[in-house]
């Protein structure tokens, strides 16, 4: 079977959200009906026999990911949000972005320990976002199985930040070098 062509869906927006940042629209691929289903397919194949009882997805295109991911995978969908923006008790872990600071939030009852957890989201720049996640989920008593990712930005080495927190498989559609 030939590897969709992600790249083509994918449009590269320049000096967005601030100048210096090429961002990476992935709205184009989401609309396209087989390009989402490939998306979707082909991260939750991957990872299909790691035994996974829940997707992390971070806010937002983690969530637009994960999501489909969990239900391919028969699994449960817990967010990873902004801060605030959950109701209930949650668990806070600050990041660092390409281009500054954020935290995210989960619901400290999210998670169980021997959940099996698997982290899904669009892009892997600086890892940033993994590594909280990362820490969120152990900070619950549960493991990280794997990471799915449809961009990674390997020129910002995020394999080799997250490695340091996890040695969970990392697994991106895209390499941009």
């Amino acid at each position: 079977m030939m590897a969709f062509d992600y790249e083509s869906l994918i449009a590269s927006i320049p000096d967005y959200p601030e100048p210096g940042v090429v961002f990476k629209d992935i709205t184009p691929l989401l609309a396209d009906p087989e390009g989402f289903n490939a998306l979707v397919n082909d991260l939750a194949d991957r990872f299909s026999d790691k035994g996974v009882t829940k997707v992390v997805g971070a806010e937002a295109r983690g969530f637009m990911v994960g999501a489909p991911v969990a239900f391919k995978l028969g699994a449960g969908f817990v967010p990873a949000r902004k801060p605030g923006k959950l109701p209930r008790e949650v668990r806070s872990q600050e990041y660092a972005l390409e281009y500054g600071t954020n935290s995210l939030e989960m619901h400290v009852d999210a998670l169980v320990p021997g959940d099996k957890v698997l982290l899904i989201d669009d892009l892997a720049a600086t890892g940033g976002t993994a590594i909280a996640q990362v820490k969120l989920v152990e900070a619950a008593g549960a493991e990280v199985v794997g990471m799915g990712f449809l961009l990674e930005l390997a020129f910002l080495d995020p394999r080799g930040v997250i490695s340091q927190a996890t040695d969970a498989e990392i697994h991106s559609l895209v390499t941009i070098m």
